[in-house]
């Protein structure tokens, strides 16, 4: 019975190890709209590579996830001694991919259709979402980058940490993965904080997002 029990502990020992183990995304810190950083004279332009950028992706339930990545449009930085400056980007929300369904799979485009309609990001209505850099500071180390965030057009201004390399002529810019509150942005549908009686059918506030952005001199 002792060996039983001793057993038991062990496992659940494992599990919440591992639990704790998994870095959970932070959420962006979320502040009213600012300035746009002004572009100096003597700053370096960089044109977003379309191709080669990506914005990944996951959404929650309590007994499930899906993932995927949306595209860019179009977009822009400014660097001043090797440090982004300013900077624009528009997120062309067509493009939006799920990853964890088979594509061949009518879960997959039945999932795709749903966050593209008007309980999710209205498509239709808003074919891009925008981020427009603010200001870049130091914070514990990190660089974080601020910027005014845009979705279903509500701005509000958000700020998480990245990391900027460059080699030759072009510049990346990678975020650590981050999260903001969907609701923010008017994209309620699922919620518990809006609506009662949902159970575990429930759909977290969060999005887990991440950005590689690759840029070319121009």
């Amino acid at each position: 019975m002792k060996k039983n029990v001793l057993s038991i502990a062990v496992v659940l020992t494992l599990i919440l190890s591992v639990t704790s183990c998994k870095k959970k995304a932070s959420e962006a810190e979320t502040t009213t709209v600012e300035a746009p950083a002004e572009v100096k004279v003597t700053s370096v332009k960089y044109i977003a590579d379309k191709d080669a950028s990506i914005i990944e992706w996951i959404g929650s339930k309590p007994t499930e996830s899906h993932n995927g990545t949306i595209k860019l449009s179009s977009g822009v930085f400014n660097l001043n001694d090797n440090k982004i400056e300013s900077g624009s980007f528009l997120i062309d929300m067509a493009s939006i991919v799920v990853l964890d369904i088979p594509a061949d799979k009518e879960g997959n485009a039945k999932l795709v259709g749903h966050l593209k309609n008007q309980d999710f990001f209205d498509v239709s209505n808003h074919a891009n979402a925008a981020f427009e850099v603010t200001g870049v500071s130091e914070a514990e180390g990190k660089t974080m980058l601020s910027g005014n965030l845009s979705i279903k057009g509500i701005k509000h201004n958000i700020t998480f940490p990245v990391s900027v390399t460059q080699s030759d002529d072009k510049v990346t810019l990678t975020s650590e993965s981050f999260s903001i509150d969907r609701t923010k942005w008017d994209i309620k549908y699922g919620s518990k904080s809006f609506f009662d009686n949902l159970g575990d059918k429930f759909i977290k506030d969060n999005i887990d997002l991440k950005l590689n952005i690759v840029a070319k001199k121009s």
